[in-house]
């Protein structure tokens, strides 16, 4: 006999799991259907974003620039530390923690909200009536079968493979590899320099290893605004000692007891010798064993399920968010979605505007941005201001040690309103926050050049940074 419910969510992540307690929260009778066994092979709640992905590499880049701290910050402060060590076991154990802890409140929300949490690969396999039937396996063989009025389809992503390597995560490393390393290399190769590949490199280069990045792409973090991108490139090559190799074109990788890259730049050959390789080439979305085909959902030319700007794909009552359709591959990005379908089965009318969503790399400085770039309103012919203010002379960050980064506002030339908040510096992923609300409010930069900021805070250099779009900057 098939469990009967209103609502079945396929995938456990930030986007399902979410989805899955707004629905609960709505009145409806949830389960969440997630397949991820952690490295014990017991199941663990949150997706990528929490098991391999988001959480995890927070907390090894916090473990890695405690270290750079003690060995060359410290002292500013008076304080000397004497041949400071760090344990790698011990930084991956902490790091399994905060996994495990994270995973197991995700389970305690669904027991807490009565969302059936059931584990298994999840597969739609027809419609009988006005329900769809999702079979659950683990491991091949069928442990339940499910009957749902709606399915939200929230499987995710995995790492994009690059043709001719193969990823073992002991040698060649995908995301899960770079994070569970139990000894730091002497030489790190990185094929990607985007979000991924600029934090784990910055990871292992402050634990010691030598670290080079290899981009296809000529141009550095081409979706930022290209101030704020050439800025970072010169801080993380010159300060945290990056090697970025832009515009590549890679060869033959060989693997062996040390691996060699073969690759070409500015029309030369040359080859990269490392001892362990990082893969970071994007991510592609996960549809193997879901059942499309079978049940004509439809995916485009990508593997994306197709759908419409309310998350509804071409089947009656199937959903789908988060990373396996359009938009920005962002964990905050896949809940709000996920919320949003929720509401909409419910009968609200939610909305998700992709032009207010952050997004933030966690290197240090750290780089955040919501909006327009410049390069993107200068081609769309959109007469714009700017005003940009430093965190050089600011207060807070000179206290803090990390007097170093920019925030630049963009605002319409007739308007003023807000059209987008750009910014390279110390937790510049809590200061975008104000940009998003701004934008969401339609506010202008006198808005926030007229709102009284702490003294002293971060956050002043927002506020000046507004003050200079209207030409009235007090400290610039």
């Amino acid at each position: 006999m098939s469990q009967q419910f209103d609502v079945v969510v396929i995938g456990g992540g930030p986007g399902g799991y979410v989805a899955a307690i707004r629905a609960a929260q709505l009145g409806f009778n949830t389960a969440c259907v997630d397949a991820y066994k952690n490295p014990e092979g017991q199941p663990s709640l949150g997706g990528t974003c929490l098991n391999v992905g988001c959480i995890p590499s927070k907390a090894l880049l916090q473990s890695s620039e405690n270290f750079h701290a003690v060995q060359h910050d410290f002292a500013k402060h008076g304080i000397t530390v004497d041949n400071a060590k760090i344990d790698i076991d011990t930084m991956i154990k902490r790091k399994e923690g905060i996994i495990s802890k994270n995973a197991n409140g995700i389970g305690f929300l669904f027991k807490k909200n009565k969302v059936a949490n059931i584990h298994g690969l999840g597969s739609l396999k027809g419609r009988q009536g006005e329900k769809w039937v999702i079979e659950v396996t683990d491991n091949g063989a069928v442990v339940d079968t499910l009957e749902a009025t709606h399915v939200i389809v929230a499987t995710g992503s995995s790492p994009r493979p690059l043709p001719g390597v193969t990823v073992d995560n002991v040698k060649v490393l995908d995301n899960e590899g770079a994070l569970a390393m139990t000894e730091v290399p002497k030489r790190l190769g990185v094929i990607g320099a985007g979000v991924i590949g600029l934090e784990m490199g910055s990871v292992w280069k402050r634990l010691g290893a030598e670290v080079t990045l290899l981009e296809a792409a000529p141009t550095f973090l081409g979706a930022a605004d290209q101030q704020i991108a050439k800025e970072a490139f010169k801080t993380l090559t010159k300060d945290t000692g990056l090697d970025i190799q832009m515009g590549v074109k890679i060869g033959n990788i060989t693997v062996g007891d040390e691996i060699s890259v073969a690759y070409e730049k500015d029309g030369a050959n040359q080859t990269l010798v490392v001892d362990k390789l990082i893969v970071s080439i994007g991510r592609v979305p996960n549809t193997a064993g879901l059942g499309a085909e079978a049940v004509g959902l439809q995916l485009d030319e990508r593997g994306f399920v197709v759908v419409d700007d309310h998350c509804h794909a071409n089947l009656p009552n199937v959903w789908a968010i988060g990373d396996v359709v359009r938009g920005p591959m962002l964990a905050h990005k896949a809940s709000e979605e996920g919320v949003a379908v929720a509401e909409r089965i419910a009968g609200q009318k939610p909305h998700v505007d992709f032009n207010t969503v952050p997004w933030v790399i966690y290197t240090s400085p750290e780089i955040a941005w919501v909006g327009k770039t410049e390069e993107q309103l200068k081609a769309e012919g959109v007469e714009y201001k700017k005003g940009t203010s430093s965190f050089v002379a600011n207060g807070r960050a000179l206290g803090l040690g990390h007097a170093q980064g920019t925030v630049k506002v963009l605002a319409d030339a007739k308007t003023d309103r807000i059209l987008g908040l750009h910014m390279i510096g110390p937790m510049v992923s809590e200061l975008v926050s104000e940009g998003v609300v701004a934008m969401e409010f339609k506010a202008s930069s006198e808005d926030i050049g007229r709102i009284i900021h702490a003294h002293p805070s971060l956050s002043e250099v927002v506020h000046e940074a507004a003050l200079a779009a209207d030409k009235r900057a007090l400290h610039g």
